[in-house]
């Protein structure tokens, strides 16, 4: 009997969608982010663990079909660091990105933010995506915690003064009715949040303008290190980092300034924070697929764009390199050890 298509021949470290096309990323992604995976037991991981040893060694029982081996793939690549082969905390994977970081985006667009409310929703954010990322790290070139500590601090520290300065600027314009200063509030939290994204970006990453990053031939020769492709894979991270709290923090206010004009809502005021919450888990789930599908992990640029000594050194028009990781805030090792095998 054959398999469906949608399960083409197992590679081992290699991912099932094809990774060229926008669809197939965001089908990649989604695979990466399913939070059915948090429900994995030790019994079923330690079987898919096992299933894909089998396989590296050639001693698959018979039977075994490619949808058995994607899926336990699947199963490792969720729950297992790549690199140190150790169990990664539940609400740090990315398949517990959603339905940890959810609740803490409610905390974000609630209404009538308080200094301290403001400053706690802001700390937390920024936190869990700490956790995240140094969860999610790549272990095998370790980065000093130093480095990981400057960009939490510093997007810790954007996020809460731009966060507090337009809420303080928005209490302070008197043009504004009570109804306006609202809606107007509602949004403050993306760029808050955006803008925190940009800096962590910059300062954990900020060496790559100066030293360059790799840039690869057809063959899969490194040409050189050029700083003109860092600048490039920096800036597509950086765009990412925007798009993706866009419609986690620009969306809902709009639904829920819509929805409690409703009778419904009017007459059952208690049920507004449940349907929030229910708002912010679609729009958070739709939104990160879609933003860290927006780029390949592996970026064409023509070498004509490229510094001339690397122009020099191939005779490919074109050249690749890894634009790095996203994910709410970076992706990591979970990208690197799907994407890149």
């Amino acid at each position: 009997m054959a398999e469906p298509a949608e399960y083409p021949p197992f590679q081992l470290g290699k991912p099932r969608f094809e990774q060229t096309s926008f669809y197939g990323r965001f089908r990649h992604f989604l695979d990466i982010i399913d939070p059915r995976t948090l429900f994995v037991t030790e019994s079923r991981l330690k079987e898919a663990v096992q299933l894909l040893e089998d396989y590296k060694h050639g001693t698959l029982p018979p039977g075994v079909t490619n949808k058995e081996l994607w899926g336990a793939q699947k199963i490792k690549q969720a729950i297992i660091h790549p690199d140190t082969n150790e169990t990664i905390f539940m609400p740090f994977r990315m398949s517990g990105y959603i339905p940890f970081g959810t609740p803490i985006v409610v905390g974000l667009l609630l209404p009538n933010q308080t200094l301290a409310s403001t400053v706690f929703w802001q700390w937390l954010n920024q936190s869990h995506n700490a956790c995240v990322n140094y969860a999610n790290r790549n272990a095998t070139k370790p980065s000093p915690t130093s480095k990981f500590i400057q960009g939490y601090l510093g997007a810790v520290i954007s996020a809460v003064s731009i966060a507090v300065g337009l809420n303080v600027l928005v209490q302070r314009a008197n043009k504004f009715t009570p109804a306006t200063r609202l809606l107007i509030q509602r949004f403050v939290p993306f760029p808050a949040v955006a803008s925190a994204n940009i800096c962590n970006v910059v300062l954990m990453r900020h060496t790559e303008l100066e030293e360059g990053i790799d840039v690869l031939d057809n063959n899969g020769n490194i040409v050189g290190s050029s700083r003109i492709a860092a600048k490039h894979a920096l800036l597509e991270t950086a765009l990412t980092r925007v798009v993706l709290p866009m419609p986690i923090l620009v969306l809902p206010p709009i639904i829920m300034s819509i929805l409690e004009k409703t009778s419904l809502l009017r007459s059952r005021p208690r049920m507004i924070l449940p349907v929030q919450s229910l708002v912010c888990l679609a729009a958070f789930g739709l939104a990160l697929p879609l933003a860290i599908s927006l780029f390949p992990q592996m970026s064409e640029i023509e070498t004509s764009r490229l510094e001339p000594e690397i122009a020099m050194a191939t005779t490919s028009k074109t050249v690749v390199y890894n634009k790095g990781f996203d994910h709410a805030q970076e992706l990591p090792s979970t990208v690197r050890r799907a994407t890149l095998g």
